[in-house]
């Protein structure tokens, strides 16, 4: 298991990423649709400043963060995303950048075993952080598509999958379908060519993948008849249709790719 600061490390790489791909746009650029329905890069950004803000308030102050949530609306996250989205570029640029650097503080120093609130169900610190590296990459994932940029898969997709993983039950839950008991093993090519494997090696349930297709699969990036995976046994099976790594209600995910 990665240590938190080896955890924090890779959310900052993750972040710093994405920030090479927009600092250098001009305002114009900002406006460029992604693959999510009506969100603009800016959208996409002006959602990680929110949500990191959120993060920093469960990390800070959990009973603040049950206060606002109890008080927010619904329509919460396309609400902060569109308002952000009307900053001008650099204010919101600059903005993003002093939250994520004050969540890494923030998450640095706080304890480990406090379990914390979110949209979904409470995590420890090591889980809220990941699910930072997941959004990150997941909407860094939108404005590369929208700037037709090929990432490069890297061993940071492993945060992803994991997480992806241990949301199998959630996915279930969400679709009003009963969480499954029966073990799924998991076993994903990663970029540099090893195997990364999760579950008992006699399960009946299988799924197997390229790690960049699973990750794109929960994080809901892609249809899953535009990815390489292949499931075996009735749970695996109906799992890859509704995986979701992220917290909130399922929507409609992406369409296929067009022939």
């Amino acid at each position: 298991m990665p240590t938190l600061e080896e955890i924090l490390t890779d959310l900052r790489i993750e972040g710093d990423e994405l920030d090479r791909m927009v600092r250098h746009l001009d305002p114009a650029a900002w406006a460029t649709l992604t693959p999510a329905e009506g969100w603009t890069i800016a959208h996409q950004v002006s959602h990680l400043a929110s949500t990191d803000d959120w993060a920093i308030t469960a990390v800070t102050d959990p009973a603040e963060f049950g206060s606002r949530l109890q008080a927010a609306s619904n329509g919460l996250v396309e609400a902060e995303a569109a308002e952000g989205a009307r900053e001008h570029p650099h204010l919101l640029l600059a903005r993003w950048r002093r939250g994520r650097h004050r969540l890494l503080h923030a998450a640095s120093v706080a304890d480990l075993d406090a379990r914390l609130p979110w949209f979904g169900p409470p995590m420890k610190l090591a889980s809220m952080v990941t699910a930072r590296i997941m959004e990150t990459w997941a909407h860094g994932q939108d404005v590369a598509d929208a700037l037709h940029v090929d990432r490069e898969p890297t061993a940071r997709l492993r945060h992803i999958a994991h997480l992806g993983i241990r949301t199998m039950a959630f996915a279930f839950t969400i679709n009003d379908l009963p969480a499954p008991d029966t073990p799924v093993r998991v076993e994903l090519l990663a970029p540099n060519g090893d195997e990364w494997v999760w579950g008992p090696e006699d399960a009946s349930n299988r799924v197997r993948a390229p790690a960049l297709d699973f990750c794109l699969l929960v994080t809901r990036r892609r249809h899953p008849t535009d990815v390489a995976i292949a499931a075996s046994g009735e749970i695996a099976q109906q799992w890859m249709t509704i995986a979701q790594a992220y917290a909130g209600p399922p929507g409609p995910g992406r369409s296929p790719a067009k022939a």
